[in-house]
């Protein structure tokens, strides 16, 4: 390790082992393409998008050129009474791209208040058309809604629930996981089929449960990406969506994940032809170089609100809620830049079909290997999952995590879970090199 520039004794990381860091850190000080530069000038294959984030690839010109336009423009307005053309513009080509009456879009920052914005617009919608009773969430075991609250609350990771319990909202219950380790232990590029219907505990114990005229909203995601990527059972959003309709429950998808092209589809939805109330997104929309998120909603969920609101005094506020930054005008012309990279580039598409190659790679070099229990791959992402160490939850993934990281290739550790998620542009024979070196190291830590 070179001699690091800066102190690194201020700062307190995210999801990160801090007692450790410092004594292998892990510093990026540059990066392009697909490869960061870390600090002591080693060149790193990004595996993960960044956390999912950059789909188009590190260095983007034409987004870098559109933020520096827009700083010389208009570097910031108030979105309180007022707002800027870029958010206009950025809501229009968003709404454009998200299926059915999905037409209105709510901006925040992140994917953490996309979930308590959606949350907060389904109360106000039921409370809105006479049934302020409904203020019941379902979310889904192994779930991960962000660290808001409310999407800790809907989330189901026992981590959360440990620490934060006391203060999450009472009014919430599970649906059962997606995972079948024994029969779709290894999945490749099709949706798994159970025997059984997995929904049923929905309607036979949860709605009776609570009763269904109590329930406000259902949150998933469409497939559980933070946990590890696993993926929901054939025509389990389908029927999701009829469960939902016939007992009047709002259906959230957050696809701060799988939105903006990682199943080869603008956004899940689409691939799984279900269209949701609201449709959460942050990550990809500004290809991860300025922070940007919203809510998608459906016209009647709007229209609702504001006709609830007719003979209100003109003045008066529709739905209580807002961000300072939200629509921040340099955001949205990342947003709009990165959404017509993505067009121009027809980068969604390119992520279907890399997404293929990386699916076959995993399973060709991974099943049988030492330790190796699952392995799923779905659009442009896939994950193995190892036996963990007794008494040592996540250490086995994590030493792979670090092994790999050495070797040149950043893939992200999740529970027992690694995934590489990689950038769209990613050639065929990079994930070769980062799937051979992930195989190395299984086999060096087993």
């Amino acid at each position: 390790m070179s001699q690091l520039d800066f102190n690194m004794d201020s700062q307190w990381l995210p999801f990160t082992p801090n007692r450790t860091f410092q004594l292998d850190p892990r510093v990026f000080v540059a990066a392009d393409g697909m490869y960061f530069t870390t600090h002591d000038g080693k060149k790193v294959i990004d595996g993960i998008s960044s956390l999912w984030c950059v789909g188009a690839g590190h260095k983007r010109a034409q987004i870098n050129e559109a933020i520096k336009k827009q700083l010389d423009t208009l570097d910031y307005a108030t979105a309180f009474n007022a707002s800027n053309d870029k958010a206009f513009q950025a809501a229009e080509l968003i709404a454009s791209m998200a299926p059915g009456d999905l037409n209105k879009v709510l901006f925040c920052n992140s994917g953490s208040e996309a979930a308590d914005t959606s949350m907060k617009v389904a109360l106000a919608y039921h409370r809105a058309r006479g049934e302020g009773h409904r203020n019941v969430f379902i979310g889904r075991e192994r779930g991960y809604h962000g660290v808001g609250f409310g999407g800790m609350s809907v989330g189901g990771i026992p981590a959360n629930r440990k620490v934060y319990g006391t203060a999450l909202l009472p009014r919430v219950d599970h649906l059962r996981f997606i995972h079948d380790p024994v029969n779709h232990a290894y999945i490749n590029g099709v949706e798994p089929e159970w025997q059984e219907d997995i929904l049923l505990e929905l309607e036979n114990r949860i709605l009776p449960l609570h009763d269904a005229s109590n329930i406000a909203a259902v949150i998933v995601e469409p497939v559980a990406g933070s946990a590890g990527w696993y993926l929901p059972p054939k025509g389990y959003l389908k029927r999701l969506r009829e469960i939902c309709d016939k007992h009047g429950i709002l259906l959230i998808f957050d696809e701060v994940i799988t939105g903006f092209g990682r199943l080869g589809t603008n956004f899940a939805a689409d691939y799984y032809g279900v269209v949701p109330d609201m449709l959460n997104f942050a990550k990809c929309v500004t290809n991860g170089v300025i922070p940007l998120g919203g809510v998608i909603c459906r016209d009647h969920l709007y229209e609702t609100l504001m006709g609830a609101n007719e003979k209100s005094p003109a003045h008066a506020i529709e739905f209580f809620h807002g961000y300072t930054y939200s629509g921040h005008p340099v955001a949205c012309a990342a947003a709009i830049a990165t959404i017509n990279l993505f067009k121009e580039e027809k980068l969604f598409e390119r992520a279907g079909e890399m997404g293929k190659f990386l699916g076959n790679c995993m399973h060709t070099a991974l099943r049988g290997q030492p330790n190796v229990v699952s392995i799923r791959a779905m659009g442009n992402a896939a994950a193995v999952e190892l036996t963990g160490i007794a008494g040592l939850p996540g250490k086995r993934a994590f030493d792979i995590f670090m092994t790999c990281y050495h070797k040149g290739v950043l893939i992200r550790p999740a529970g027992e879970n690694l995934v590489l998620a990689p950038p769209y542009i990613v050639e065929k024979a990079q994930i070769e090199l980062m799937v051979g070196v992930l195989a190395d190291a299984i086999k060096q830590h087993a």
